[in-house]
């Protein structure tokens, strides 16, 4: 704990002193092969985030060899059962749903590159004990929406698997402990056990004693009301980089700071469970319950030159929408990289290098 809070004022301490420096940005006008003259690189000056706001993801650690420790990967098409909890709008359902279904290219016509499908190729490098690679495809089976608050709204580690219970029992999902993702999304007004302060997002499975079987799932919740600045940075920022800094957030490719937000925990939170779904497969440390997996070794990284506190050079549509992958139906999304284990690196389509 003493370690944790010297590098957290050592952090603050940086983050202050940056944005005492220029906060100019780089940029540089890229014309596409695809068509999108009117976007270009942008290299924002971000300072360094608190050690609070770098230890979102679940899992965070110090950072080791990752290594394979046996266990399966979903090897298999994986099959998304959505869990919609609380009150949500169409669009930004719809929103998800694109991003989710744009990891796959077998049922529709590929983004322009940089692309989410081209993203996922690098979760898709990692095998099991067999040599079977994470599959590249990627389907939503089954949606549940649970508005009426079920389980109130206030949740843990432990109230979310009964949610799933819930959703399993009303019989619009099949069992699929081999394939399936059972992904939880809780709305603004819900929170979660340790949410903005130690987590936006996390997976396990769930135990047979709550649900019935063993489960891979994931939970990601909706940051727009509680805490942007954590959880949907750096479409919001700390109140220490506000006024006199220079430094502001960034505009969001869809307008909508929470889901736009959420749609990069999600992204990560998939790739972790593809790669670990029983917490026996890729991830480094020791200690299974506290593992550094793929997305944690890169957080906070979305392009060339990232690091040090700086997300990297990412591009900006003539709107100033900030984005680095492209998607089905012409979406855009900010997406962090993931670690490579061929490049033994973080990796992104968008990389300039």
């Amino acid at each position: 704990m003493l370690i944790h809070l010297l590098f957290f004022f050592f952090y603050l301490a940086l983050a202050q002193s940056s944005s005492a420096l220029s906060a100019q940005s780089t940029s540089l006008n890229v014309h596409s092969s695809n068509g999108d003259n009117d976007n270009y690189i942008f290299n924002p000056h971000l300072p360094p985030k608190s050690l609070s706001a770098s230890k979102k993801f679940e899992g965070s650690s110090d950072l080791v060899n990752l290594r394979y420790h046996m266990g399966p990967v979903l090897s298999s098409p994986i099959n998304i059962y959505l869990i919609w909890y609380g009150n949500w709008a169409p669009a930004q359902q719809l929103l998800i749903k694109d991003f989710i279904l744009s990891i796959s290219t077998f049922n529709h016509r590929a983004a322009p590159s940089p692309s989410v499908s081209e993203w996922w190729r690098t979760v898709s490098l990692y095998t099991d004990q067999t040599g079977g690679n994470i599959s590249q495809s990627i389907l939503i089976s089954g949606e549940y929406h649970d508005h009426l608050y079920s389980h109130g709204k206030h949740l843990t580690r432990l109230t979310i698997q009964d949610v799933i219970a819930t959703a399993v029992r009303s019989k619009p999902f099949a069992v699929d402990h081999k394939k399936g993702i059972y992904l939880v999304l809780t709305a603004t007004d819900v929170t979660m056990q340790d949410f903005c302060r130690a987590v936006c997002g996390f997976h396990y499975f769930t135990f047979p004693s709550m649900v019935g079987y063993t489960l891979p799932y994931a939970w990601v919740g909706n940051s727009g009301k509680q805490c942007p600045e954590v959880c949907a940075y750096p479409f919001a920022v700390p109140g220490y980089m506000g006024k006199g800094s220079g430094i502001g957030p960034l505009r969001p490719p869809n307008d909508d700071v929470g889901v736009d937000g959420m749609i990069s925990v999600i992204a990560h939170e998939l790739a972790e469970v593809s790669s670990n779904p029983l917490v026996n497969a890729w991830y480094a440390g020791e200690d299974p319950t506290a593992p550094t997996e793929i997305g944690d070794l890169c957080e906070g990284l979305y392009g060339t030159g990232g690091g040090g506190g700086y997300i990297g050079q990412v591009m900006k549509d003539k709107n100033g929408r900030t984005y680095n992958l492209k998607g089905r139906r012409g979406r855009r999304f900010l997406v962090q990289w993931i670690w490579s284990p061929v490049l033994k690196a973080c990796a992104g389509p968008n990389a300039l290098d």
